[in-house]
């Protein structure tokens, strides 16, 4: 009953002759190494595909929270601070802070004391005022009439172009406490803090 089986299949084409005399072991391997090429080229091309983080990626987990949830947030914009055992533990932009020499006290009337007095006012520490003081002590040197002949940037917090400060004040391109009150709004607008401000400065030359 077999062989008539077989016979009829090989008649109407279902079969090639001989196939069933083909050695059966042969292709057995080609699945397996077809799926083991396959995660290899996943690994070479997305090494962190899968369930692993990203290297641009830093777990975060808060000590003094009651809550266990730990959550995924950018290197770049993560912005840590927690304290225990008596160790202070900051990251991101606002280590900056650390890296950079305290300011000394500036004396009344001058233009680092409306910037001190600024500064204080929006809640900012010593710190902060330490980053805006080596910020455009490498700006403008600290001077009203500061221009830059290559880019144009004008002041003390080197507006570009400087006609962008008459949002603060008509007196822009005189008045020392205009310039610094439209330095600090785009200093906070677009990175929060003046030292989030210098470590940017500090990457890649502007900010």
């Amino acid at each position: 009953m077999r062989l008539r089986l077989a016979a009829v299949a090989e008649q109407r084409g279902w079969v090639t002759p001989g196939a069933e005399d083909a050695p059966r072991g042969r292709f057995r391997g080609i699945p397996g190494f077809v799926f083991a090429a396959g995660l290899v080229m996943v690994s070479i091309v997305d090494p962190y595909s899968g369930s692993m983080a990203s290297a641009d990626t830093n777990l975060t987990f808060d000590r003094d929270s009651a809550d266990p949830t730990q959550t995924y947030g950018y290197y770049g914009t993560q912005n840590i601070t927690f304290q225990r055992g008596g160790y202070k533990v900051t990251t991101g932009s606002d280590a900056s802070g650390i890296f950079v020499a305290a300011a000394d006290i500036p004396s009344p009337g001058t233009v680092k004391a409306i910037a001190f007095t600024m500064v204080s006012e929006r809640k900012w520490g010593a710190d902060q005022y330490s980053c805006l003081v080596a910020l455009w002590t490498r700006e403008s040197n600290w001077r009203v009439n500061a221009y830059n002949s290559g880019s144009g940037a004008y002041g003390i917090p080197q507006a570009l172009p400087g006609a962008k400060m008459a949002s603060a004040g008509p007196d822009w391109a005189s008045n020392p406490a205009t310039q610094i009150t439209w330095g600090l709004d785009y200093i906070q607008g677009r990175y929060g803090t003046p030292c989030g401000a210098y470590a940017h400065s500090n990457k890649l030359g502007w900010y």
